[in-house]
């Protein structure tokens, strides 16, 4: 559950953020004092909806160094961050993108993540733990997983997909308070909600389609696990994806040290048992994805 709650508190972060600023500005009372006008209204939440999510993107890899540690190989040190190097720059040209960045991060749990702002200025992060647990197809099989996600786009998706999310959440939430206001206007002699019940009203409304938005975005990123998974499987080899998922579904139970910012694009979550943690995973359970592997392999 806390995970539940992290992850909602920070996709509703900016849209909070943006109301407050609006309502501050005086933008708002503007929109609806001659009655809610719907394009302004639906304009402005994109312009807010859609800057947070694109600032975020611009920073993810900054903020995934600083959040776990990572330290990038700019000089092999040994025969294994050479090897890191090497494979990384194979998997990429294969791909038909330009080699990310290549890093390392502390962390015992077999993981790894890919962020940055687009497919040519990427970065690609493996734990220490993956290093020294798995074999080198394995490895391998996971940066190509990691190669996929940026190949195909992932980050710039998912950005877009919040953008757009969050931009709804902000313009319904205004509405449901506007509606409100006029119900209550209605039945009390001109007395509505006031500045603050109005407020209270949108922040309410913007929990409550939050929480709706967070199961979207988390079903685009499910779909999109399976599309890195697929292309893992094409460039590291079908058996080798698998090999790597179920040694990952091995350690499950393990701490995951990942930050929620970054588990969109990890390998792995872990395994998800309740009804609620599947709504609002990331990835899908690694038996549904080693079974999608299995049977896409059978077809071919």
């Amino acid at each position: 559950m806390m995970r539940i709650l992290l992850f909602l508190g920070t996709n509703l972060g900016v849209i909070i953020v943006a109301s407050i600023t609006l309502r501050l500005l005086g933008v708002e009372p503007y929109l609806t004092a001659q009655g809610i006008n719907f394009n302004s209204l639906l304009i402005f939440c994109f312009i807010f909806g859609m800057a947070g999510s694109m600032v975020s993107l611009f920073i993810s890899k900054w903020m995934a160094k600083r959040s776990t540690g990572t330290v990038i190989i700019e000089t092999p040190s040994n025969a294994t961050e050479k090897w890191l190097l090497d494979t990384v720059e194979e998997l990429s040209r294969d791909a038909g993108i330009k080699t990310p960045e290549v890093g390392i991060f502390p962390a015992q749990q077999s993981n790894a993540f890919a962020t940055g702002w687009n497919r040519n200025d990427a970065l690609v992060a493996v734990s220490a733990g993956l290093l020294n647990r798995m074999r080198p197809e394995e490895v391998r099989a996971v940066l190509a997983h990691e190669i996929g996600h940026v190949a195909n786009g992932d980050m710039v998706t998912l950005a877009l997909i919040q953008g757009v999310v969050n931009t709804f959440v902000m313009f319904f939430a205004r509405v449901v308070a506007h509606l409100v206001d006029g119900f209550l206007k209605s039945r009390s002699d001109g007395a509505g909600l006031g500045f603050m019940g109005y407020f209270a009203v949108v922040i309410v409304a913007e929990i409550v389609f939050g929480i709706i938005a967070s199961a979207i975005v988390a079903w685009f990123s499910r779909f999109r696990e399976y599309r890195a998974d697929a292309a893992g499987a094409r460039l590291a080899g079908s058996g080798a994806m698998i090999n790597a998922l179920a040694r990952l579904k091995g350690e499950t139970e393990m701490p995951d040290q990942m930050p929620d910012t970054l588990r969109a694009m990890a390998i792995t979550k872990g395994q998800t048992r309740s009804l609620m943690e599947r709504l609002f995973a990331s990835h899908p359970p690694l038996d549904d994805r080693i079974r999608a592997l299995k049977e896409a392999a059978y077809r071919q």
